[in-house]
């Protein structure tokens, strides 16, 4: 064969010559070859990627590289036998079209075959191969980030860097949306995977959902919520393929019923969590076979689903590893099926139970729960209107392991059923939360008071117009051992009613919360600070407009362990930040003075200097304070978190 190029010892191609005028017409190439003059080093071949392609007049060189011509069929079996980690990321970095069909490889389609050596240890080139399947790492895709190509990638590229192990959806891309295709990906690439959130995701069904099933064995937690076209294929999939199932979620799933329900109680012995909410198709059929099946159970959540007293009935007869339950919207159950549930004994292992907008909850049903579960600690009841007094006495003599008790917009729960409440509770209350209970208001008592609940250690009223400054009184002489008080939005509480409150807490007050009591006095903070200095922690002033500097100067000279102080909205000038900057004995770590327009730039040096311990600081509206005061701020304070 004639030689095609002669070289003269330079890199680049120079034109010697000319080809025939029609080169097509000779019929071959070694009839021209002659013809062609190009000047290479002496000691190189010719290194030519791509096929010359004869046109009509000239010869062209096809710059598309070669291995682009190859059918997918044979770029797969390349890509099945890439050893590392490192060769595939490299890999899936050239195209769109490689990095897909990376991602479709399946882990038992990987060959594992290498060449063998006596002289030569081989090395796979993947040092960390071994952590393929401990799936430490977690990666979330959240709106216009959520495409079918990300999945993709991180299919790829976690599979060497330990292993995908929790990976969570949250919307998608309103022009290229996670699709069934993205979760394949996951699902061939990520076999570590243990955790799957999907939020928002319309476009995911059941043939991606399945793919997770089949690929994903070790699969734990699953959450689901508003996906639309995932049905109970989906879920029986993932429960003949996923036995490791200790957690599930469901939300706002309009296809998902019975049958997916039932599968995953049969077949998921360890599941130990469900959660279901707004799912139309899920009924008593469903509830009660995955509850009777399901062994170990111990949290549930049942939130507007289409049950009736049947399903609480089954609740209450074979749930007996059930620790924590809250039922909400439940607007077919009766007060027969909570009575049943709280009679048929079988809760004996219910420490926590919620229970929101169900009118089967009167002061009957309340008081068979009280009876029936009798290790119940904390009961929490919002929006249940048919409870009374009555009830919550009778609830109160009953369950006599009760620690925490919170009541929200429970208007027919008067002071007087909170009182008698507090007197039968036992020995074991340590907590009383009120929130938006109208008919909490203050009232004479008919009767003797009643014997003091040392107990309790906490008590939140928030945002009941009603209590005042009788009704404070009245608990602060009931309950003389309580340390955190939460008076946040009582704005009919004054300083006569708060008074009797701290002389009679006599174990010293560590947490105070009067945000939105705006009607309190310097007077207050000063007795505050004299009688519980020793011991306060935390306090919020925030929006008490009567709070001066003298209270500052009364909280700099007694609270040696306050770290949380928030006087935002208050009456604060640059001589109380100063009287605190000057009390070496305090040391604060959150300040909040936001909304304090009082508050100038002469405060900066007190900030400075108070800065030594903060980690929080909030100057947000404070208009007294110029821009650039606030950027020494930032530089001087630059390990505290400012807020401005």
């Amino acid at each position: 064969m004639p030689t095609l190029v002669n070289y003269s010892g330079d890199d680049e191609f120079y034109s010697g010559g000319s080809f025939y005028p029609n080169p097509m017409d000779l019929g071959c190439m070694f009839s021209i070859v002659s013809q062609v003059d190009v000047y290479c080093p002496p000691s190189k071949r010719p290194r030519i990627s791509a096929p010359f392609i004869f046109g009509r007049n000239e010869l062209e060189l096809d710059k598309k590289p070669s291995i682009e011509v190859l059918p997918d069929e044979c770029l797969f079996e390349i890509f099945r036998r890439l050893d590392g980690g490192k060769e595939k990321s490299s890999c899936a970095c050239v195209s769109k079209r490689w990095l897909m069909l990376l991602s479709s490889i399946r882990k038992a389609e990987i060959c594992h075959e290498l060449p063998v050596s006596n002289d030569v240890d081989m090395v796979t080139g993947d040092e960390d191969q071994d952590l393929e399947s401990d799936g430490y790492l977690s990666r979330c895709l959240e709106g216009k980030k959520a495409t079918d190509i990300r999945l993709a990638a991180i299919a790829v590229g976690t599979s060497s860097r330990g292993g995908l192990g929790k990976l969570s959806i949250r919307g998608s891309n309103s022009l290229r949306g996670v699709t069934n295709l993205g979760l394949s990906s996951i699902a061939h690439g990520c076999p570590s995977l243990k955790a799957l959130t999907l939020w928002n995701v319309p476009y995911i069904g059941d043939d991606g959902l399945s793919e997770i099933a089949k690929g994903c064995n070790l699969l734990e937690k699953l959450d689901l919520c508003q996906c639309p076209t995932i049905s109970n294929k989906s879920l029986i999939a993932i429960a003949e393929n996923c036995p490791n199932l200790t957690s599930l979620n469901i939300e706002s799933c309009s296809k998902i019923g019975n049958e997916g329900l039932e599968a995953i109680g049969r077949l998921c012995p360890k599941l130990h969590s469900v959660s279901i909410k707004d799912c139309p198709l899920v009924r008593d059929h469903g509830v009660s076979n995955l509850l009777s099946t399901a062994s170990m159970l111990s949290k549930v959540k049942l939130q507007s689903v289409n049950i009736t007293d049947f399903s609480l009935a089954v609740i209450g007869h074979y749930g007996k590893a059930i620790t924590n339950l809250v039922l909400s919207g439940l607007q077919n159950v009766s007060e027969r099926g909570f009575w049943v549930m709280g009679n048929a004994q079988g809760l004996q292992k219910l420490t926590s139970l919620t229970v929101t907008s169900c009118r089967g909850i009167t002061d009957v049903s309340l008081e068979a729960i009280g009876k029936g579960c009798i290790n119940l600690k904390q009961m929490c009841l919002r929006k249940c209107c048919f409870v009374s007094n009555n009830g919550m006495v009778a609830f109160a003599k009953a369950a006599g392991s009760l620690e925490c008790l919170q009541l929200e917009e429970c208007n027919r729960v008067t002071l007087s059923g909170i009182v008698g409440a507090l007197s039968n509770c036992g020995t074991k209350l340590k907590s009383l939360t009120l929130v938006k209970c109208m008919g909490i208001r203050d009232m004479a008592l008919g009767f003797a008071m009643p014997s003091p609940c040392t107990s309790l250690r906490s008590l939140s009223v928030r945002y009941c117009p009603g209590f005042g400054t009788a009704g404070l009184a009245m608990v602060g002489k009931l309950c003389p051992q309580i340390q955190h008080v939460d008076l946040s939005g009582l704005c009919g509480i004054t300083d006569a009613g708060l008074l009797p409150l701290l002389e009679s807490c006599e174990a010293g007050l560590v947490k105070v919360n009067l945000s939105g009591c705006f009607n309190i006095t310097d007077d207050v903070i000063l007795a505050l600070a004299r009688l519980h200095g020793g011991t306060l922690e935390l306090l919020n002033l925030e929006g008490c407009r009567k709070i001066t500097d003298a209270s500052l100067v009364a909280i700099a000279d007694n609270c040696l362990l306050l770290n949380d102080l928030d006087v935002s909205k208050c009456a604060i000038t640059d001589s109380g930040v100063a009287v605190l900057s000057c009390a070496e004995q305090l040391s604060l770590q959150v300040l909040s003075l936001s909304g304090c327009s009082k508050i100038s730039n002469k405060s900066m040096p007190f900030l400075e200097k108070l800065g030594k311990n903060l980690v929080g600081l909030n100057v947000q509206h404070c208009n007294s304070i110029s821009s650039s005061t606030v950027e020494l701020l930032l530089d001087s304070l630059w390990k505290c978190d400012i807020l401005s």
